[in-house]
Protein backbone atom coordinates (compact mmCIF):
# COMPACT_ATOMS: atom_id res chain seq x y z
CA UNK A 1 0.00 0.00 0.00
CA UNK A 2 2.80 2.27 0.58
CA UNK A 3 4.31 2.11 -2.95
CA UNK A 4 0.74 2.64 -3.94
CA UNK A 5 0.40 5.74 -2.10
CA UNK A 6 4.36 7.22 -3.21
CA UNK A 7 3.38 6.04 -6.91
CA UNK A 8 0.06 8.65 -6.67
CA UNK A 9 1.57 11.33 -4.78
CA UNK A 10 4.48 11.54 -7.23
CA UNK A 11 2.23 11.66 -9.95
CA UNK A 12 0.28 14.57 -8.22
CA UNK A 13 3.65 16.56 -7.96
CA UNK A 14 4.40 16.19 -11.53
CA UNK A 15 0.93 16.91 -12.78
CA UNK A 16 1.64 20.20 -10.84
CA UNK A 17 4.96 20.73 -12.89
CA UNK A 18 3.04 20.40 -16.34
CA UNK A 19 2.45 23.65 -18.36
CA UNK A 20 -0.17 22.97 -20.41
CA UNK A 21 -0.88 25.01 -23.44
CA UNK A 22 -3.52 28.10 -23.96
CA UNK A 23 -6.29 27.70 -25.83
CA UNK A 24 -5.06 30.04 -28.51
CA UNK A 25 -2.12 26.87 -28.87
CA UNK A 26 -3.97 24.19 -28.41
CA UNK A 27 -6.66 26.08 -31.60
CA UNK A 28 -3.21 26.96 -33.59
CA UNK A 29 -1.78 23.37 -33.10
CA UNK A 30 -5.16 21.74 -34.01
CA UNK A 31 -5.46 23.81 -37.43
CA UNK A 32 -1.68 22.95 -38.15
CA UNK A 33 -2.30 18.98 -37.87
CA UNK A 34 -5.34 19.31 -39.87
CA UNK A 35 -3.63 21.44 -42.73
CA UNK A 36 -0.53 19.21 -42.51
CA UNK A 37 -2.94 15.93 -42.51
CA UNK A 38 -5.49 17.62 -45.77
CA UNK A 39 -1.90 18.28 -47.50
CA UNK A 40 -0.20 14.90 -46.72
CA UNK A 41 -4.00 13.05 -48.00
CA UNK A 42 -3.53 15.62 -51.50
CA UNK A 43 0.05 14.67 -51.94
CA UNK A 44 -0.98 10.64 -51.31
CA UNK A 45 -3.89 10.89 -53.96
CA UNK A 46 -1.96 12.62 -55.93
CA UNK A 47 0.83 9.89 -56.37
CA UNK A 48 -1.74 7.32 -56.07
CA UNK A 49 -3.56 9.01 -59.08
CA UNK A 50 -0.15 9.59 -61.25
CA UNK A 51 1.03 5.93 -60.24
CA UNK A 52 -2.69 3.85 -61.40
CA UNK A 53 -2.32 5.80 -64.23
CA UNK A 54 1.26 4.69 -65.25
CA UNK A 55 -0.07 1.27 -64.41
CA UNK A 56 -3.12 1.65 -66.83
CA UNK A 57 -0.78 2.91 -69.54
CA UNK A 58 1.51 -0.14 -69.45
CA UNK A 59 -0.86 -2.80 -69.00
CA UNK A 60 -2.65 -1.43 -72.01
Amino acid sequence: MNKLTKYITGSIEEMKKVTWPTKKETYSYTLLVIGISLAVAVFLGALDYIFSFGVELIIK
